[in-house]
């Protein structure tokens, strides 16, 4: 299934575009779900719909949904209780009732994420678009998935669980409680979860759309959204430029806001896919107004983005990591290798991303920004590298 996640900054239309877009997919033959991540339901005052925690047909081939976060929460709760019942028990501590609990910090993102997974799996559509909250929000939104599965395999590594068999011995010989078999199903149950979410993001059929006003304020929020998207290995395949003034000639008050418009829109077309969209003159409420903003259609997903290394051992004596990373500043970018690891930070945007298995055995020679890309010089260490017979 085709899947498409935009976002952009906030004020900027996403959700206006993310119905109009489903609408006219849905329109052309494509069984369409838009997801919605907003706590008040935007996208069905876009849609003339109310949408909420059950899925609801919102035009004719289009389905639109808003997960409900504390309906998730309670359950996963209650199910949590019913395994660890023991050692409540034990430890004294009074339940708590489904209807007395409310969700904490996160748990809205991971209802989200949930859902994402579930709709992207499901056979019953044809194309998803997710109407994803503000940058950096979607970024951080989009990163969890890989930081928590990284954070399990710190806590409960795989290679520990062929040892689960032998935990009430290792238990007597450490002194110390071993965690439980249903600690090792739910991380492992979690971790399925988590990776799938992971594959629908880097799945090739996966795009991403921004959406920004044209003018100084949007130029900033693109180049910023631009740089957090790479160093998720992603990049925009649209960039939709919402609520373009038409011309008003030289006499009138918004000609200078047309003016402005005009100059960014001919900078992001020497950058971008550009598609611009009309302003209304009023806020597009229902069918007819998102009709007539004319989203561009659902084209073929662009090729991922690539990370690669080229093997410059013969000329330089070094392997090169190739990282795109259009919009960074050379000043804000930091690079810490722990381990197998290497930390990269862009500004406010960080990734860990594992090494890829030959540079594992190098050392770190030095790095470099040029024409938008972060050259990692890698060179081998000689304690760790083939040696050749």
């Amino acid at each position: 299934m085709r899947t498409i996640l935009i976002t952009g900054p906030g004020g900027s239309g996403r959700t206006t575009v993310a119905a109009a877009a489903a609408l006219e997919a849905a329109r052309r033959g494509n069984r369409t779900l838009v997801l919605g991540a907003d706590r008040t339901d935007t996208l069905g005052a876009v849609l003339g719909v109310p949408t909420g925690a059950e899925p609801v047909e919102a035009a004719p081939g289009l389905t639109a949904w808003r997960p409900d976060a504390a309906a998730g929460f309670r359950e996963d709760l209650v199910a949590f209780q019913d395994r660890a019942a023991g050692a409540l028990d034990l430890l004294g501590a009074a339940r708590l009732d489904a209807e007395e609990v409310t969700p904490l910090p996160g748990a809205e993102e991971l209802a989200f994420l949930r859902a994402l997974r579930d709709a992207a799996l499901s056979e019953a559509y044809d194309l998803l678009v997710v109407d994803l909250p503000p940058v950096p929000r979607a970024l951080g939104l989009l990163a969890l998935p890989e930081e928590l599965r990284r954070y399990l395999r710190r806590l409960l590594p795989p290679e520990r669980q062929a040892a689960r068999a032998l935990r009430p011995v290792l238990g007597r010989l450490a002194g110390v409680p071993m965690p439980a078999e249903w600690m090792y199903e739910t991380a492992a149950r979690w971790d399925g979860e988590l990776a799938a979410v992971e594959a629908v993001v880097a799945d090739r059929a996966t795009s991403v759309w921004l959406v920004a006003e044209p003018g100084p304020a949007g130029a900033d929020a693109v180049r910023t959204a631009v740089t957090g998207l790479a160093v998720r290995a992603l990049r925009p395949e649209l960039l939709i430029a919402n609520r373009v003034l038409p011309d008003h000639g030289q006499d009138s008050w918004p000609a200078g806001l047309a003016a402005q418009q005009r100059k960014a829109l001919e900078e992001w077309q020497g950058t971008y896919d550009v598609h611009p969209l009309p302003h209304l003159g009023r806020d597009p409420r229902g069918a007819d107004d998102l009709g007539s903003l004319l989203p561009p259609g659902v084209n073929p997903a662009p090729d991922p983005v690539e990370w690669p290394v080229a093997d410059r051992l013969a000329e330089d004596g070094v392997l090169v990591w190739h990282i795109p990373l259009p919009g960074a500043i050379r000043k804000e970018l930091e690079l810490v290798r722990r381990g197998d690891e290497l930390v990269v930070t862009a500004g406010s945007f960080r990734r860990i991303v594992p090494l890829p298995s030959a540079l594992r055995r190098c050392t770190v020679a030095g790095a470099a920004l040029r024409d938008e890309e972060l050259r990692i010089r890698f060179a081998p260490d000689p304690e760790l590298w083939p040696r050749s017979v």
